[in-house]
């Protein structure tokens, strides 16, 4: 989709309070704002796993957008949302050490997959554009051991799935199909795409 000409040029504003989305934008060497986005981020009945990512993609970047053209501001707006998904189910964040175990062990020894939406709404005009990466990641084989030596670490907390392909869980990663960084929170060549798609000049 192509938007509309701007007569200035439009910020950049993430849509997340995500410190790993932030560091994928700045090691591209993009420059852009932060604002937080607060939304229900609850699985609705039968609700897919690819149709989630992308609802709460988009639902996220409309809360920012909406905020920005209040302010009159004029910006393109990324939204994002990572799932993974595993024995038919989705793994959202652990709620504590009990759920970050039974993250881990459903993933030990399997390939799972990795599904990220991305959102983008250009304010104030409020042209969107949609997209949703899929990633295939193959755990090792975890001993009981090694996954409690991983959960006393703290890193599976806050992150979906329980663990983080970028940190200490990149040791238990034996094979990766698809973008890297779509497990790690943003798939940068496709945002990427699909910001030249709608002609932002990122000089």
């Amino acid at each position: 989709m192509i938007f509309g000409l701007l007569a200035k040029k439009p910020k950049l504003v993430l849509a997340s309070s995500s410190p790993r989305r932030a560091e994928i934008l700045r090691g591209a060497g993009l420059k852009f704002e932060v604002h937080a986005a607060h939304v229900d981020e609850s699985l609705r009945p039968r609700e897919a796993a690819r149709s989630y990512v992308a609802r709460l993609a988009n639902a996220k970047a409309r809360h920012v957008a909406e905020k920005l053209k209040r302010k009159g501001a004029r910006a393109i707006v990324i939204g994002a949302d990572t799932g993974v998904i595993a024995a038919g189910k989705i793994l959202g964040k652990p709620s504590d050490v009990r759920d970050a175990r039974r993250m881990l062990r459903t993933l030990s020894g399997r390939t799972h997959a990795v599904l990220t939406g991305i959102s983008l709404i250009e304010v104030p005009g409020g042209a969107e554009s949609h997209h949703v990466e899929a990633t295939k990641v193959r755990f090792a084989k975890l001993s009981a051991k090694e996954i409690d030596d991983y959960i006393a670490t703290g890193e599976p907390f806050g992150k979906a799935g329980a663990y983080a392909i970028q940190g200490i869980a990149g040791r238990y990663i034996t094979r990766l199909d698809g973008c890297y960084f779509n497990v790690v929170g943003l798939p940068l060549s496709a945002l990427w795409e699909m910001l030249r798609r709608i002609g932002w000049d990122h000089r």
